[in-house]
């Protein structure tokens, strides 16, 4: 498809279509693979630098049981690519920095995402670590679910590594990093008869095939949506019908 070119004050000549988007500080490209009996969905993220990396709650409101589509978060924020995060508010506990705040501090013993304002990532042990000194060396965002995938571009799960959350094959969410400011948002479709869906050691093979430095999981199942350029382009999964599971929060690209 032939991309447009519109003009933005703020982003200035910006080209896009249905698999790539690309201005001044931001470069997406949307590709499509198929692996394992399961349609995975890769968006290549290039920025100029790590603020383009955000999160978002759902009604722009931290609390337990304040969901929306993941759709309608990342409109109502003007994401131009999004993914659904970790679902923090259907639980009691995990740590809850979003944006360079902090919501909630209380461990639940899940190993971490820290992304640093400088663009840096790290994994963490939520047992064995402060937030607040974490806050203060410069930590934006925190997802908390899990499990790290890949660091130092060394798969870090094993076959038989699963989450109770979900279970072996299943719709995934998780996001990698290549480089400083290069990473990519993956999402799979699962518990269909077109896509089985993968299980972590799968997904963590092919974030490696990707050329992904770190990676790690993020909620998955009915939550695995990635929405794009004003529409979601997998196919979540909720219950029986192929439609969004409302969520917690989402983490975008976007000004």
């Amino acid at each position: 498809m032939t991309g447009s070119i519109v003009k933005n004050t703020e982003t200035g000549e910006v080209t896009t279509d249905n698999n790539s988007y690309i201005d001044d500080n931001i470069k997406i490209t949307i590709n499509e693979y198929r692996e394992n009996d399961t349609t995975i969905y890769v968006a290549d993220v290039e920025v100029r630098d790590s603020s383009y990396l955000q999160t978002a709650f759902a009604n722009d409101t931290y609390g337990k049981n304040i969901v929306d589509e993941t759709s309608s978060i990342a409109s109502g924020v003007n994401a131009i690519l999004a993914i659904n995060g970790d679902f923090y508010g259907v639980q009691r506990q995990g740590f809850v920095l979003k944006n360079g705040k902090i919501y909630r501090s209380t461990s639940n013993s899940n190993e971490d995402l820290v992304i640093y304002k400088n663009g840096d990532w790290e994994f963490i042990d939520e047992e064995n670590t402060d937030l607040e000194k974490l806050l203060d060396n410069g930590a934006y965002n925190v997802l908390s679910f899990g499990p790290g995938l890949i660091d130092n571009s060394s798969i870090i799960v094993s076959v038989n590594d699963e989450v109770d959350k979900a279970m072996k094959n299943n719709p995934r969410t998780a996001i990698g990093k290549i480089s400083d400011n290069h990473y990519v948002f993956v999402v799979s479709d699962g518990r269909t008869s077109e896509s089985t869906g993968l299980t972590l050691y799968e997904l963590a093979t092919f974030m490696k095939s990707l050329g992904c430095e770190m990676a790690y999981n993020l909620d998955g199942g009915g939550s695995s949506t990635m929405y794009f350029n004003g529409k979601v382009i997998n196919n979540p999964t909720s219950g029986r019908s192929i439609k969004e599971r409302s969520v917690s929060d989402i983490v975008y690209i976007g000004y």
